[in-house]
């Protein structure tokens, strides 16, 4: 499963790093401190949610 959420972490914190990047250029913050921000919160974030996917997908399968 370790394996998988890897593999998933790859899509998923990149997806979220630039959804959030884009939201947060979106909002007005256009300096390079807040958009890094947005960066590494997407890809912490998607270390939580890379494994509850992995944990679905292998639970089902």
């Amino acid at each position: 499963m370790i394996r998988l959420a890897l593999i998933l972490y790859a899509m998923i914190g990149t997806t979220l790093a630039g959804t959030l990047m884009v939201a947060a250029l979106t909002a007005g913050y256009t300096t390079t401190q807040p958009v890094v921000w947005a960066a590494v919160l997407g890809f912490v974030l998607g270390i939580p949610v890379a494994y509850f996917v992995a944990r679905e997908i292998t639970n089902r399968g």
